[in-house]
């Protein structure tokens, strides 16, 4: 039995009616005329907390004790892996096409530990010398649910739920990572210094969303005209 056939998957069918979670089918690709665009930076400034990571197992490969900050900041306080997207957006530009994304595990961390994704297919990867139990939450149900227990092991799962997906190693718990499945292409990941853009947006008014771990959503109604470009700071507050 090959790698991938010896790994256990759990992965529950979701009804429509599944709370929070919605089809990302309804969403409709049509030409853009006259689109604008979005860009800024994603903000925090009060004092980063740090979460102590206590491995108690496997420290030849998961190393010893660290202290992981909540938020990662770059200069002048830009927050890094901020989600930033736009709400409920039922038509505009096609999706950019995409490689199927990745989430390994190696030295018992989850990389990467935050991306944004189009509903669909996983890849699930072990790139350490033990086992991982890999476990994904659509808020407290489950959207997969793995056992890999070799080195180079890979599991392809299906996310066919826009979301957020929490996911655990039930091997390891200090791991975590979020997945952030997309409903429309209208989103950005912020980068380094807290930037991000969103391009191609049909004239109009929407709801912003910039979302992180820590300090959960922060909503703001923005409005995009023809040919122009919006420039935003997002402040990211504690819950």
């Amino acid at each position: 039995m090959g790698k991938s056939a010896s790994a256990l998957i759990a992965v529950l069918p979701w009804l429509l009616s599944t709370g929070g979670i919605s089809a990302a089918s309804a969403y409709e690709v049509v030409a853009v005329a006259g689109g604008g665009r979005i860009e800024g930076k994603v903000v925090f400034n009060g004092n980063v907390p740090v979460r102590k990571i206590i491995p108690t197992k496997n420290r030849e490969v998961c190393g010893g004790p660290r202290d992981e900050p909540q938020l990662r900041l770059g200069v002048d306080k830009g927050v890094q892996d901020a989600v930033v997207y736009l709400k409920a957006v039922p038509r505009g530009k096609a999706w950019a096409e995409a490689p199927t994304p990745v989430l390994d595990q190696e030295r018992c961390i989850f990389r990467p530990a935050v991306q944004i994704v189009r509903a669909g297919k996983l890849d699930v990867l072990n790139s350490d010398p033990v086992l991982h139990n890999t476990h994904g939450f659509y808020g407290r149900r489950t959207a997969f649910n793995l056992a890999l227990p070799d080195k180079g092991a890979k599991v392809t799962v299906d996310l066919p739920r826009a979301g957020l997906v929490r996911v655990e190693c039930d091997a390891h718990g200090w791991m975590l990572a979020h997945i952030f499945v997309a409903d429309s292409p209208y989103y950005a990941l912020s980068g380094e210094d807290g930037g991000f853009s969103i391009t191609e947006v049909p004239p109009g008014d929407y709801t912003l969303v910039a979302t992180q771990n820590y300090t959960g959503d922060t909503e703001l109604p923005v409005t995009v005209k023809s040919g122009e470009t919006l420039t935003l700071s997002i402040e990211l507050k504690k819950k």
